[in-house]
């Protein structure tokens, strides 16, 4: 049974899910979430019982004290409700959790009972996966969905993946039989460095998530976050000449790929995402459209050794389809 005492009556809501694990690389996508309803203050208004859906020798609870008593969390999914304010205001229903260990079917339908109980227009999913793309270009977002009208109308990419796949792909998969349009945004990581946090990606989410929902999200200290994370990142490569060597590759190759992209749609973009940020009132008038050896004492992952390709083409900087084998976080 879905208890929703406690919630108002929300207004044009959207649902932004993110789950730690498979589809998370550097803890991208939950730190999103995170961010967001740290942000607006988000209040939990329920939690999936952890014994339906969690193996607790795979996610183990934690243990803490509370004025001398001993309590114990359980590791879970929590939704919250934020209420974006302004000329427009609306709420959004933050979904974050850890995929779970078994179950999946049973857990999307929970998940989409509460949508349907709460009036969500839309579901948001956002991922991450480790990419061949450097860490000093910005973060490529890719924006998927399974429905070809809402490609058409929302200008994403409609899936035409086959193969394994995470929690992240099978409740945008419920969702769409179910009749909820679903997104999925999936950010690129970088391979060699992949341990969380990623402030970069995560603040290339947000961004993404603007755009596609026409809000203003309070970034806080992220974008500073994002900057000392890259120049660490410079740093550490810089004393390793094979790693320096392989990030130049990968620029070559990725501002190669984006030669066609330094003008007009993506320059418009990124001016009015620059007005909205100088100007609040301004976002009202101009709405927004696998493994590796880690060196431990580094931080950073040692570059593979690649095959030569038969065609002598380049590997792409960003992969074609977020959940292409050999492109999604390593479980």
């Amino acid at each position: 049974m879905i208890e929703l005492e406690g919630v108002p009556e929300l207004i044009d809501p959207v649902m932004v899910a993110a789950f730690e694990g498979w589809n998370d690389a550097g803890d991208a996508a939950s730190g999103a979430v995170a961010h967001l309803d740290r942000e607006w203050k988000g209040e939990v208004f329920a939690a999936l019982d952890a014994e339906d859906y969690y193996d607790f020798q795979v996610n183990r609870p934690t243990v803490w004290l509370d004025n001398g008593v001993r309590k114990i969390t359980w590791p879970t999914t929590r939704l919250s409700v934020v209420r974006i304010g302004g000329a427009k205001p609306r709420d959004l229903v933050l979904v974050r959790g850890i995929e779970p260990s078994m179950r999946w079917r049973s857990f999307c339908n929970e998940l989409l009972g509460f949508a349907h109980e709460l009036g969500v227009e839309m579901v948001v999913i956002l991922g991450a996966l480790l990419g061949d793309t450097p860490h000093t270009r910005p973060v490529p977002v890719s924006g998927v969905t399974s429905d070809a009208d809402l490609a058409r109308t929302m200008d994403l990419e409609e899936t035409k993946y086959e193969g394994p796949t995470g929690i992240v792909g099978v409740l945008q998969e419920a969702c769409t039989h179910a009749g909820v349009p679903a997104v999925s945004l999936w950010a690129a990581v970088p391979h060699y460095v992949s341990q969380p946090p990623n402030p970069k990606a995560t603040l290339a989410l947000l961004n993404r998530l603007e755009d596609l929902i026409d809000i203003r999200i309070p970034l806080g200290e992220l974008p500073e976050d994002a900057r000392a994370w890259q120049l660490g990142v410079d740093q550490l490569a810089a004393e390793d000449s094979e790693v320096a060597e392989y990030v130049q590759t990968l620029e070559e190759a990725r501002d190669t790929a984006d030669l066609p992209e330094a003008s007009g749609d993506a320059i418009a973009r990124e001016f009015e995402r620059y007005l909205r940020r100088r100007d609040p009132s301004a976002a009202a008038e101009q709405p927004g459209d696998g493994s590796y050896l880690r060196d431990t004492s580094s931080g950073l992952t040692r570059p593979p050794r690649r095959k030569p390709d038969p065609s002598g083409e380049e590997p792409p900087a960003a992969p074609a389809d977020p959940e292409e084998p050999g492109n999604t976080p390593e479980p």
